[in-house]
């Protein structure tokens, strides 16, 4: 695996702690800034619409530039608006820094799998896919709780100059060794490329990536309230759930960037049924460990699966393929937890969460059922 890879892996896991972050930050926003904390809150949901529409606009604007100059460009803005969050006392600005982080994020990251895969054999992409992927993962695992204890510790400003500082070394990285192919991006055609949208099968893994990303985020969201309030673990042991989900997350995309999509069929099929276990048995801190880890593990592995075929059947679309993914992805991170926040706020249980995922999943579960019948019928079929 190009070591340049590993880079844009470490850029990826900067900007995923940033992404994620918030949530342990909200609190001191709101009493530093004198804004209520369903204000403070709001930053979140800013950066995932951020992230949903920047993808397709960045992909589209820059794919006629030299690799170098997107992802420095991306990535320099990003360390920019950082430091504007980091020494600002406005939240309207704050506000706004997140939006445009989001935005370059999104851009970035979607430039950051065309360079990943187009950098290795096409048996390689689906490990290059994992590197990227694994970046978000340990955000989670060991970014977002070492950015909440900086918070705590040094305030949430100190969390905001720790992600700039993290871009550094991977910005210098890419000004010394991305591809800089100038020439051949000039004859990119952003309408034939988005042409490949009619493609059925790059549709088909499209509702399969949001309907996945959103079953995992949806209880994602609601797991360490479970935690405290249903199961009654103590508030020292919900970050160790936590962290265990992310290790199970990390473990997942491992494996899928050695397998492949070649085990996605069992997977989708276990996903539903991890689900609704965790629903039933979630009152109970062993399961409710146990299922988290396995859940995550199937969830990110399908997930990093999905983006690795997304790219695959969308060898039409070099510079836009990436930008797909990105939204699908973010559009289920968005819906996945909408839809939970409307079921718990019905049923008054937050175990609702969970049977959300579980129907999110069997979505997913049925999508690809239908594929599988397709294939059989008429062996041409693209899978």
């Amino acid at each position: 695996m190009p070591v340049f890879v590993y880079v844009l892996g470490l850029a990826v896991f900067a900007q995923g702690t940033s992404e994620f972050m918030l949530s342990g930050l909200v609190l001191g926003i709101a009493r530093d800034l004198s804004v209520p904390v369903g204000a403070a809150a709001s930053l979140t949901s800013a950066y995932a619409i951020g992230m949903i529409i920047g993808a397709p606009v960045m992909a589209a604007l820059s794919a006629r530039w030299p690799r170098r100059r997107a992802l420095a460009g991306f990535l320099a803005a990003f360390v920019a608006v950082h430091v504007l969050g980091a020494v600002t006392t406005d939240f309207a600005v704050l506000f706004g820094t997140r939006i445009v982080a989001a935005i370059v994020n999104a851009g970035f990251l979607a430039v950051a799998m065309s360079v990943a895969t187009a950098l290795v054999p096409p048996t390689g992409q689906g490990r290059a896919t994992a590197v990227l992927l694994a970046g978000i993962t340990l955000s989670c695992v060991a970014g977002v709780p070492a950015g909440a204890l900086l918070g705590d510790w040094a305030g949430w400003r100190s969390a905001f100059w720790a992600v700039a500082a993290l871009c550094v070394p991977a910005l210098a990285f890419v000004f010394r060794s991305a591809p800089a192919d100038a020439a051949d991006r000039r004859e990119v055609s952003i309408r034939r490329e988005a042409g490949a949208l009619r493609s059925r099968p790059l549709r088909r893994a499209l509702v399969l990536a949001t309907l996945v990303n959103g079953a995992t985020f949806a209880t994602f969201a609601y797991l360490a309230v479970i935690a405290a309030d249903v199961a009654g673990l103590p508030a020292g042991a919900v970050p160790v759930l936590l962290a265990a989900f992310g290790v199970g997350a990390f473990a997942g995309v491992t494996a899928a960037g050695r397998l492949g999509d070649a085990k996605l069929w069992p997977a989708v099929c276990v996903l539903p049924v991890g689900w609704a276990a965790l629903a039933l048995t979630g009152a109970h801190p062993a399961p409710l460990v146990a299922l988290a880890v396995v859940q995550g593990a199937l969830s990110f592995g399908v997930g990093s699966a999905l983006v690795g075929r997304v790219l695959r059947v969308a060898s039409d679309a070099p510079s836009l393929g990436g930008a797909f993914a990105t939204v699908a992805l973010n559009v289920g991170a968005f819906a996945g937890p909408l839809a939970a926040a409307v079921a718990t706020g019905a049923a008054g249980d937050y175990r609702a969460a969970p049977w959300v995922s579980a129907a999110l999943a069997g979505g997913a579960f049925v999508v690809i059922g239908a594929r599988r019948r397709d294939s059989s019928r008429s062996p041409r079929v693209p899978r």
